[in-house]
């Protein structure tokens, strides 16, 4: 039966529980399952053969619940998918060159319905509000998240209540959260601020809480790692590398690659690379000094999917960091927008803190800490015009190719020669 246990006292509790930290000491809680039925090749085979729309009869063609008993096997029914997830992996000759690695991959996030990685844990954390009988639910958002959890809260029917910080949310994820009907509260603090009023009040007020603290969130953000390895014909990358913000990612891929090797899914760990902004990098001071003193700090950052100084899964972050061997480092703002430039003109586009990801890679590709002979997959985890004001702002300057002229022939011709 699949259980809740905190990850600092052991202390277990049901998977019907709505709390979403530790009742006993206020730690964080991961959800464990029940061995599969199979493991190893046979499991392997199971989960390709779900792969085929007909094959599935929940949810089948959604790249969440094709993996249901790692995720949640209880939930035979009134699963919230759009569907998700069955993202792409991308090889592009320009990035391989910009970052010195010939064996580079991104699996493109922001390829998920509303644009982010978050579709994947609201898709479970919706279906889970909905097994608990939540009345409502709720969370703190830079935008992604709040984008994400309007609509699935839609699609389940629930009211959905968003704490934003005031000014502080790019344009295009504030439009959707608005569009699918949230009830929007912009808040006069920070994303910290917005994270630790709700989860003061989340329970008292009789809202469930979905931001990445709670561990069915984590349960299905595990499936961006499942579903790499498939399609990588489950031969796991030397490196996985991706921005880290809140560190619910972080947490999911550590969590879905000690599961996978010990179901025999893959035959090794990748090693996880996590790139923070450098105005944001609370977890990354902290790695520099072996993780001996968490840190706090006023996030501030052109990536606004990452401007967070207070992440909340800190712990699961540190876990996952220390079982697969590896690295925390930050990146400061130019070489994000450098990085964003050289993703955007590959034609594949991203939001800023996605970009951070890969302007990372580089400089652990100049340090000699990745190996250009090493494969690499880095996540990309939000759609270009989840920020659509950095590229505008660029155009304002000049930079990104837009160019007034006479509505005339000559005109024409001289742009085009020119």
């Amino acid at each position: 039966m699949t259980r809740q246990a905190c990850l600092a006292c052991a202390q277990e509790t049901s998977e019907l529980d709505p709390a979403t930290r530790c009742r006993a000491c206020g730690g964080l809680l991961d959800v464990w399952h029940p061995e599969p039925p199979v493991t190893g090749q046979a499991l392997r085979t199971l989960f390709d053969s779900r792969m085929s729309p007909l094959s599935s009869p929940a949810s089948p063609s959604s790249g969440v619940w094709r993996f249901r008993e790692l995720v949640l096997p209880g939930a035979a029914a009134g699963v919230v998918s759009y569907p998700e997830g069955n993202t792409p992996l991308l090889a592009r000759e320009s990035l391989s060159i910009w970052t010195g690695v010939p064996a580079l991959a991104l699996k493109h996030e922001g390829e998920n319905p509303t644009g982010s990685f978050k579709d994947r844990g609201m898709t479970v954390g919706l279906t889970q509000a909905r097994r608990i009988g939540a009345r409502a639910v709720v969370c703190a958002s830079t935008g992604n998240t709040s984008a994400s959890l309007a609509a699935y809260g839609a699609q389940a029917g629930l009211p959905v209540f968003v704490l934003i910080p005031e000014g502080k949310v790019a344009l295009g994820k504030l439009a959707q959260t608005l569009a699918y009907g949230a009830r929007v509260l912009a808040v006069r603090g920070d994303f910290d601020t917005c994270l630790g009023l709700v989860e003061d009040s989340a329970e008292r007020l009789g809202l469930y809480l979905l931001n990445s603290v709670n561990p069915f969130r984590i349960e299905g953000q595990k499936t961006i790692i499942f579903e790499l390895l498939q399609q990588r014909a489950w031969r796991a990358p030397d490196w996985i590398v991706l921005p880290g913000g809140n560190l619910g990612n972080t947490a999911a891929f550590g969590k879905a690659l000690q599961e996978a090797l010990a179901l025999g899914l893959c035959d090794r760990l990748s090693r996880l690379a996590v790139v923070q902004a450098a105005g944001a990098a609370p977890f990354a001071q902290s790695f520099a000094e072996g993780f001996r003193h968490r840190y706090e700090l006023r996030a501030e950052t052109v990536a606004t999917a990452i401007r967070i100084g207070n992440p909340a899964s800190w712990e699961r972050a540190v876990r996952a960091i220390r079982a697969t061997n590896g690295v925390v480092l930050s990146v400061p703002d130019e070489e994000i927008l450098a990085a964003k430039s050289v993703v955007d003109r590959a034609g594949v586009g991203c939001e800023p803190a996605s970009a951070a990801g890969v302007a990372g890679l580089r400089r652990l590709v100049g340090s000699g800490t990745v190996s250009p002979e090493e494969s690499v997959v880095v996540i990309l985890t939000g759609h270009l015009l989840k920020d659509p004001e950095i590229v505008l702002e660029d155009a304002k300057v000049g930079t990104a190719g837009i160019r007034e002229i006479d509505p005339t022939l000559a005109a024409l011709k001289a742009a085009v020669e020119g």
